[in-house]
């Protein structure tokens, strides 16, 4: 691989802007051209006209951006996704581009968000090679150029590659379909593993094996009788519920049938007690002696339907 990351028979697109001295780039064509050997191999392309350009997909080798000495580019989100789009899989970027050592600056990027940058335009591998200072000369063309005057500036050099695949590209998985062992069948048991915890009649009459009494693991607490009340569960009534559950076993819905039917009827008239006489024709205490206010009375359930 020769200089720029180079080689004999591959193809080549240089970018300039133009701040670009037209003698520098010159020499940078030349220079690749050499290296690459003889046919159309170089391409040669603005920057801002990159994007309207022709140039089909995943058609160079190598990229070089920025590199003519004095250049000072500045890449956009959309020249970098249009540099990774006609860069072959596996193809090499090199970029140079003015950077600034703290961010707040709307057109001129710190050396970081470059480095993403590149990253979110697809390329892997994105390393910064080197750092330097601006020239005298490549100062005067900042000023000329993007009219920014500061002594915060720097100019990095940058390699990125694209990934060995095409954009959209699919592959098929190789999926192993091999019979796994079913939900009732149980899984292969080692011999020597099972031989380890079983215990046969020998070993119960062996005297040098230590087997521990299991009476031994109860302490006293543990032979108390519990109390009754402690192992009952909490009834409904003791929860706060005012309603017996569907399916009720605390007693709770016997409870509430139970007062239901010893339920004392409520007098419409508030005269039932005082006989026959003051009753009306349907109370069901009619036939009935007087009674005292507030004394129990059990109707029959057939006085009661008939109410």
């Amino acid at each position: 691989m020769g200089e720029y990351g180079v080689a004999p028979g591959q193809r080549v697109a240089i970018i300039w802007d133009s701040s670009s001295p037209v003698e520098a780039l010159k020499d940078l064509v030349d220079k690749i051209q050499a290296l690459v050997g003889a046919g159309n191999r170089v391409s040669v392309e603005n920057v801002n006209q990159l994007s309207q350009s022709a140039h089909k997909e995943s058609g160079f080798d190598v990229i070089l951006s920025g590199m003519v000495p004095g250049s000072t580019a500045q890449h956009s989100a959309e020249v970098l996704a249009e540099i990774a789009r006609i860069l072959k899989p596996g193809g090499c970027v090199l970029l140079k581009e003015l950077v600034v050592t703290e961010s707040g600056n709307n057109r001129i990027k710190t050396a970081d968000k470059l480095l993403t940058a590149l990253t979110l335009s697809g390329l892997v591998e994105v390393k910064e090679l080197q750092k330097e200072a601006l020239t005298p000369e490549e100062a005067q063309s900042v000023r000329e150029h993007l009219g920014y005057q500061s002594h915060d500036l720097f100019i990095v050099q940058i390699e990125g590659k694209k990934p060995n695949f095409e954009v959209g590209s699919s592959s098929q998985l190789k999926l192993s379909f091999a019979k796994k062992h079913g939900a009732s069948e149980k899984p292969p048991v080692d011999p020597a593993t099972a031989k380890l915890w079983t215990l046969s009649a020998n070993d119960m009459n062996d005297e040098e094996m230590d087997l521990l009494d299991p009476d031994e693991l109860l302490d006293s607490e543990d032979l108390k009788k519990p109390d009754p009340s402690s192992l009952r569960a909490p009834s409904c009534k003791e929860m706060g519920k005012k309603k017996a559950c569907k399916n009720c076993t605390c007693g709770l819905a016997e409870e509430l049938e139970q007062e239901k039917k010893s339920a004392q009827p409520k007098s419409a008239c508030g005269n039932c007690y005082l006989g026959d006489a003051f009753r009306c024709a349907s109370c069901p205490y009619r036939g009935m002696p007087a009674f005292k206010p507030g004394e129990k009375i059990l109707l029959k359930e057939n006085q009661l339907h008939d109410a």
